[in-house]
C-alpha cells in the first residue's frame, strides 16, 4: 500500500451545520502533512473520524489500509493522536502519565524509550511533577511523549502548538522533523499560516470544504495576482480607502500591513496618489510576494 491514509467522499455535520462537505484526500506513507485552516474549518472532526473517535454520516476512510468504522481496533493500536486540549491526567506526575499511557497498550517506558528520548530528555526534571503544574511548552512534549509511547505507524497532532510561545513552537517542528526522519507517517493541524513551510504538502480547509492540496511552494507559486504591502498613520481607514480603489480585488489586514490583491502589477504609484487624495499620511507601498496565508485569503473568495 502507498498512502497511509484514504480519505473517500466525507461527510459530517452537527445539528445540520456541515463540519465536513465530501472531503477526499491520499496522505503518502511517510510523509509530514498539514492541514491549514482557522477555527471551526473542520480539523479536528476529521482527526477524530481518522483515529475513530467519531463515525461519519456519509464517505469512507482508510487508515493503514483499515477502515475507520469497520477496523476501529486495529486502527487504535497503531495510531498516537494528540487532542488540541491537553488531556492527560492533570494529577499525575509526568512519569506516571507515561508509565500509564505505555500500559495500556502492553510495553514500558524502558521498552520504547529511544523513541521519546529527544522530546522526554526536556521534561525528564520535572519528572515528579503533577502534569497540571507544567507549563504549556512542558505539557505539549509531555503530551507528545504519550501518543509515541506505543510506537505508532501514524501520528495525529491536533493543533499542538496553540498557546504556546514562537520557540517552543519552533523546538516543536523541530522534533516533528527528526520523527518523521524515522519513518512515521505525521498528519498535524494548525491555524498558524507560517507553520505551512515546515509541512511536505498541506490542505488548505475552510468550512468543511478542501481548498487546495499542494507543497507550500506549489500553493504559493499558484497565486494568480500582483500583490501590494501598505501602511500608513491611519491603519484602520485605510483598509476601507483601499477596497475603494478600482484595482483593488480584495484588501485584507497582514501584520504590521495591509495586503492588497491587484489587478494590475506595477501600479504603486497611482495607488499612492489615490490613497494621498483620501487624506493617508507617511504611505508605505511595495510589492511583495505572497505567501500560504495570501493564498488562503484569495481561495477563500
Amino acid at each position: 500500500m502507498v498512502n497511509a491514509v484514504e480519505i473517500y467522499n466525507l461527510s459530517k455535520s452537527y445539528n445540520g451545520v456541515k463540519a465536513l462537505d465530501e472531503i477526499s484526500l491520499s496522505i503518502g506513507k511517510g510523509e509530514l502533512f498539514g492541514f491549514i485552516g482557522p477555527d471551526g474549518a473542520g480539523k479536528t472532526t476529521l482527526f477524530r473520524i481518522l483515529t475513530t473517535l467519531l463515525i461519519p454520516d456519509t464517505g469512507k476512510a482508510m487508515v493503514e489500509g483499515f477502515d475507520t468504522v469497520k477496523d476501529y481496533k486495529k486502527i487504535r493500536q497503531i495510531v498516537g493522536y494528540m487532542p488540541g486540549r491537553f488531556s492527560l491526567y492533570q494529577d499525575l506526575s509526568v512519569e506516571e502519565n507515561l508509565n500509564f499511557f505505555a500500559s495500556i497498550f502492553k510495553t514500558s517506558l524502558k521498552e520504547n524509550y529511544h523513541l521519546i528520548r529527544d522530546i522526554y530528555r526536556q521534561i525528564e526534571p520535572f519528572k515528579t511533577r503533577p502534569a497540571g503544574k507544567l507549563s504549556g511548552g512542558m505539557k505539549q512534549k509531555l503530551a507528545l511523549s504519550c501518543a509515541l509511547i506505543h510506537k505508532p505507524v501514524i501520528l495525529f497532532l491536533d493543533e499542538p502548538t496553540t498557546g504556546v510561545d514562537a520557540v517552543s513552537r519552533k523546538e516543536f517542528w523541530d522534533m516533528l522533523d527528526n520523527l518523521k526522519k524515522e519513518g512515521i507517517t505525521i498528519l498535524v493541524s494548525t491555524p498558524y499560516m507560517d507553520e505551512a513551510g515546515r509541512c511536505d504538502r498541506v490542505a488548505l480547509i475552510q468550512e468543511g470544504k478542501i481548498l487546495s492540496v499542494d507543497s507550500p511552494g506549489g500553493i504559493v507559486k499558484s497565486y494568480a495576482n500582483p500583490l501590494l504591502a501598505v501602511k500608513s498613520e491611519n491603519m484602520y481607514q485605510l483598509l476601507f480607502d483601499i477596497a475603494e480603489y478600482p484595482g483593488t480585488i480584495r484588501a485584507y489586514r497582514s501584520g504590521e500591513y495591509i495586503h492588497a490583491a491587484m489587478h494590475e502589477a506595477g501600479i504603486q504609484d497611482l495607488l499612492r496618489k489615490f490613497l494621498e487624495k483620501k487624506g493617508q499620511e507617511n504611505l508605505v507601498v511595495k510589492e511583495i510576494i505572497p505567501d500560504v496565508e495570501d493564498c488562503f485569503m484569495a481561495l477563500m473568495k
